[in-house]
């Protein structure tokens, strides 16, 4: 055997899943191990820099409605702190107008209404809770204000619930612009007639009273309050016990009048009680951000339209008075003159 065939006998063969790849060192593949020469440097080439992995820090913080974190939006569900003053009437005043026809330019110009005549009452019932709803946004932080809670069946609702240090309120609104109001212990009139506004405002505070003590048996009960906007006259002939009646104006500074009994701890627990859509027994309407535009373009045909009316009417009288001066002035002067001649 000859010593190049000897040679290469003896050669150790290595299994391929044990050779080092002939690849240049990466990201994600370790480097060959070196053994350093004293008195030599390292080449620049076989130097690998580690980027030192990034701390994700995280510290909590209170989420409002909308808040940004690590680039993403992050909003609330939908509560009932949603609903806006009037909501349920507005949609009502919207679905009986849908019927009613477009006016034509001679009804535009003539100032006549676009209420349909159903959507009167439903109109001025928005008016109203819309007014109240101000009144009531101008309380301290510590109040919470809610609108148009359902409650019952159909289309009841409660048109303001006022949490705050002073208790419990459930605030009915009535919009009766310069009409006559008389209070008695158990009766209302409006321009004498009778109205069932004790009862209606007496059971909506029971209902809630027993409601709310479900979740929260130590709770004050809920105290009825009617607010009348833009009343012609007041005549209280004797204080209803059960219901606190008053005139819209005097609302805010009456609340803050109350006496304390609830802490703020009970308020934040309440809060989340009645802001929670499934506490209450009949489904609220999703927030609408177009609905008040929706009424803000109603309301501003329907004062239009007024002002159109009024102007006409005023523009007549002054027509029919001149046309009055030039005709009975000269009937005047021959009644004078026929007068003095038969002197």
């Amino acid at each position: 055997m000859s010593l190049l065939t000897l040679n290469r006998t003896l050669r150790p063969r290595f299994p391929a899943s044990t050779r080092t790849p002939d690849v240049a060192p990466t990201a994600t593949t370790e480097p060959p191990s070196t053994t350093r020469v004293a008195g030599t440097r390292r080449s620049p080439a076989r130097r690998v820099r580690r980027r030192p992995t990034p701390l994700l820090v995280t510290t909590p913080c209170p989420l409002d409605r909308h808040s940004t974190i690590a680039g993403y939006m992050t909003t609330q569900a939908p509560g009932m702190r949603d609903q806006i003053a009037g909501q349920s009437v507005i949609e009502e005043l919207l679905h009986l107008q849908q019927a009613m026809p477009p006016r034509s330019g001679f009804a535009r110009f003539w100032g006549y209404s676009p209420l349909a005549a159903e959507s009167v009452a439903w109109y001025r019932g928005a008016q109203g809770e819309i007014e109240v709803g101000r009144i009531l946004g101008r309380l301290p932080p510590e109040w919470r204000v809610f609108h148009a809670l359902p409650i019952g069946k159909a289309s009841a609702d409660i048109d303001h619930l006022v949490l705050g240090p002073g208790g419990i309120f459930t605030i009915s609104t009535k919009h009766h612009r310069g009409k006559k109001i008389w209070i008695a212990e158990r009766s209302i009139m409006v321009n004498g007639q009778k109205q069932p506004y004790l009862r209606n405002s007496k059971f909506e505070a029971t209902r809630v009273t027993k409601m709310l003590r479900e979740r929260m048996p130590q709770l004050p009960p809920a105290q009825a309050v009617i607010a009348l906007v833009s009343p012609g006259q007041i005549t209280i002939k004797k204080t209803p016990d059960a219901v606190n009646v008053l005139d819209a104006v005097s609302l805010r500074r009456w609340l803050l009048k109350q006496p304390g009994s609830l802490v703020e701890v009970d308020l934040v627990e309440l809060e989340a009680i009645v802001d929670a859509p499934e506490t209450w027994t009949a489904l609220a309407s999703l927030p609408n951000p177009s609905l008040m535009a929706k009424f803000a373009v109603i309301d501003s045909d329907v004062k239009t339209a007024r002002v159109r009316r009024v102007s006409w009417t005023l523009l007549s009288f002054a027509t029919v008075a001149t046309l009055g001066v030039f005709v009975g002035l000269p009937l005047f002067n021959k009644l004078v003159l026929g007068i003095i001649g038969g002197l």
